[in-house]
């Protein structure tokens, strides 16, 4: 039995590893010539770090997961410190530890793992068929590829699932701008071991501990789609929206590199249950956008890949194995969908007196609460 894979990021990857695990050959296809990560750096929840272990990829977890052992958040205008509260209890009730990791270095682990040379790069996909024989892949190239079925894994732009939708979805701007690189750690803006937000005004800023002594960051501003902002005006941009915070935040806005620093408008879209058509099995963004706000979008592709296996390790009929993976995955991926939807708004000012009262429980807050959130999110997936 062979499958191909349409995309090679962490959902196809993922999904290829997982079906090699049932003795099902696997090949993939990268639309790209060289993939170059959308984003600095990912937060794999612990969920996400369960599944790369099931997967046999754990090391990589290991060696790039940065030492995030507390949280904080702070007033983003005095710096004062709203909560402050360790991840111990959280790590010891799940089981397993938050690995924030740079994405490009997690990529090209996830390719080592699988074989760079067993990736077909510089195939971009342009139609596919399907038959009680297989599903055939046509590539912009002109070549194609049999297999028995296909998992799609190209993205939130997938050019495979209006193929199994029978339409195209309209992708819903989530109403702000993420603007996100690395940088060296230094304490005199946030503990090295810390996951530190700042927040006011309905913007946030974090910073997460990843490997080799570096801090991802991020920036969130609500905004309106189509400013004319890039990669030349990103420090004036950042001054300009954040000129009266505190001074942990003026020293990050100066440490940054713009060069490396990539501002994305963010976007969901509706949830939808069709997954599958046939043969074609869509997995990761393909299936479910979301916005970044609980950080679950890569730990979901490797939960769809972990699940997608356990179908096939039940039943070797496509048709079945494939239902199954979707009838599995569909309400788990809308709920963290419409969860990163609900904490987007919250964090972002949609409604402002919603956003401040936010503001004032997050002076309360012991760390029981956000935990017991986490810990939900996380106990929900395939492997508890």
């Amino acid at each position: 039995m062979k499958a191909l894979i349409i995309g090679a990021g962490i959902g196809g990857i993922s999904a290829a590893v997982s079906l090699k695990q049932q003795g099902i050959e696997c090949e993939v296809f990268e639309a790209v010539k060289e993939i170059k990560p959308v984003g600095a750096a990912i937060s794999v929840w612990c969920n996400g770090v369960k599944c790369m272990n099931h997967l046999g990829m754990g090391h990589i977890m290991d060696k790039l997961g940065g030492p995030m052992l507390n949280m904080a958040y702070q007033d983003g205008k005095t710096a004062a410190i709203m909560t402050q509260f360790s991840l111990a209890p959280l790590i010891k009730e799940v089981g397993e530890r938050p690995c924030p990791v740079s994405r490009a270095d997690l990529q090209s682990m996830m390719i080592e793992h699988w074989g760079k040379n067993k990736i077909q790069f510089d195939k971009r996909i342009e139609r596919v068929e399907q038959d009680q024989q297989g599903v055939t892949a046509y590539f912009t190239d002109g070549s194609t590829a049999h297999g028995d079925f296909m998992i799609a894994a190209d993205g939130a732009n997938s050019a495979v699932r209006s193929f199994v939708l029978g339409h195209s979805i309209e992708k819903r701007y989530a109403g702000y701008v993420n603007w996100n690189g690395l940088i060296d750690v230094d304490t005199s803006i946030a503990p090295a071991d810390q996951w530190t937000t700042f927040v006011a005004d309905g913007k946030r800023i974090s910073l997460m501990p990843i490997a080799d002594n570096r801090f991802y960051f991020f920036f969130d501003v609500p905004l309106p789609l189509g400013l004319a902002e890039d990669r030349s005006t990103v420090k004036d941009d950042l001054n300009g929206y954040f000129s009266d915070w505190a001074e942990p935040v003026q020293k990050l806005i100066q440490s940054i590199d713009p060069s490396t620093t990539n501002r994305i408008e963010i976007h969901d879209a509706e949830p939808f249950t069709t997954y599958v058509d046939q043969r074609i099995a869509l997995l990761g963004d393909s299936a479910h956008p979301t916005t970044p706000d609980i950080g679950q979008g890569g730990c979901s592709a490797m939960e769809d890949a972990v699940v997608l296996g356990q179908a096939f390790a039940t039943s070797k009929d496509i048709r079945t194995a494939l239902l199954s993976y979707q009838s599995k995955r569909n309400q788990r991926a809308k709920d963290l969908v419409l969860k990163a939807r609900k904490r987007c708004d919250v964090t972002h000012g949609v409604d402002m007196e919603v956003t401040q009262s936010w503001y004032q429980d997050l002076k309360k807050e012991t760390g029981e609460n956000i935990m017991a959130g986490l810990k939900e999110t996380i106990t929900s997936g395939p492997l508890g």
